[in-house]
């Protein structure tokens, strides 16, 4: 049958207005990096046509404080990524929706909420990253508390801890390595106003962090492991890191659907997507992630991401998610940028 020139255009009307109608699309609010965001949602999208992934990279507490006021008309479907104490509050707060994924059992029980609110999915270490270029690992502060010698006077450059997840858990740690054994935060203010005293600025998003240490601005860092390997292979900054002598802060990473998201059945797919076996080993080969899944065949994974390696120091999630915001706020308002005086 022979179609006219009208008959062609107003199929090709309909088709391209059923193509916009069958299109769906899924947000996804995540602090894990634009380099990670975008092959996960190519992959996603690969996997599932017609599925268009919109990724918003933004640090931690800005997620939490995002999904917080989008509370009466969710805009975000699903959360992917900041210390499980974050998640603690957010279901606390009724921001989550509860789903149980196909691997539940695959992981220890202090790596998920009791009511299926959130699960985790990587253990991120907490290391010392530096400018190879300024330092060795034989000079680089081996430890914790040799940050804070005064021969690393302005050397040092932080991410902005209020908006970082990272962050809140490094200076989480650093009060509670005292606060555990004299029920006191006192020490552990003071090991932060010495921090201060040293920190020559503090960056406002990742990408500021890597190019004020890459220009040399500063020579070292207190930051996550997987971000140095990635920086460097990728951007070829000169990143390397020392994992502290006593130990390192190993954060539970989780992930969670918004409660009232707009679409769920989609966002379960993109959870049960991101936390399959072959997701795991594909993270963990090109970002050097740590799965918190136990059912996983490791003899495939790199060294680099062997927990071994990385001595946990001891951590209490339940206070982290109790106290952590009022700590945040009492050296915000009492300590940032006055170590100096």
């Amino acid at each position: 049958m022979r179609l006219s020139l009208f008959h062609l255009l107003l199929l090709s009307l309909l088709a391209a207005g059923c193509g916009s109608q069958s299109e769906k699309s899924l947000v996804v609010y995540s602090p894990h990096g634009k380099e990670l965001l975008e092959d996960f949602a190519r992959r996603f999208e690969a996997a599932h046509p017609g599925v268009k992934v919109d990724w918003f990279d933004m640090g931690a507490q800005d997620v939490l404080d995002r999904v917080r006021s989008e509370k009466a008309n969710p805009q975000g479907d699903i959360w992917w990524g900041a210390p499980a104490p974050t998640f603690m509050q957010a279901a606390r707060e009724g921001l989550l929706q509860a789903y149980r994924p196909s691997w539940a059992a695959a992981v220890d029980s202090a790596f998920h909420d009791p009511q299926d609110h959130w699960y985790g999915t990587w253990i991120t270490p907490e290391i010392i990253m530096f400018n190879r270029d300024k330092l060795t690992r034989a000079t680089a502060p081996q430890d914790w508390d040799e940050v804070l010698s005064e021969k690393w006077r302005d050397q040092i450059v932080l991410r902005d801890p209020l908006a970082s997840g990272t962050m809140r858990a490094i200076f989480f740690t650093m009060i509670y390595r005292a606060y555990r054994e004299t029920g006191s935060t006192a020490a552990g203010f003071d090991w932060l106003r010495r921090l201060d005293a040293n920190t020559k600025s503090y960056a406002a998003n990742p990408a500021l962090l890597y190019l004020a240490l890459a220009r040399g601005g500063a020579a070292f860092t207190l930051w996550n492991h997987p971000d140095v390997p990635l920086q460097a292979n990728t951007y070829g900054y000169p990143f390397d890191y020392v994992v502290p002598r006593s130990g390192v802060p190993l954060v539970p990473e989780g992930l969670a659907i918004i409660a009232g998201a707009k679409h769920p059945e989609l966002a379960r797919q993109f959870y049960e997507f991101i936390t399959s076996p072959e997701s795991f080993l594909h993270a963990a080969r090109a970002y050097w992630r740590i799965p918190a899944r136990k059912d996983l065949d490791f003899s495939q994974f790199p060294a680099e991401t062997d927990p071994a390696q990385f001595p946990a120091l001891p951590m209490n999630w339940q206070l982290f998610a109790d106290s952590s915001e009022a700590w945040i706020q009492y050296w915000d308002a009492n300590l940032r940028n006055r170590g100096k005086h």
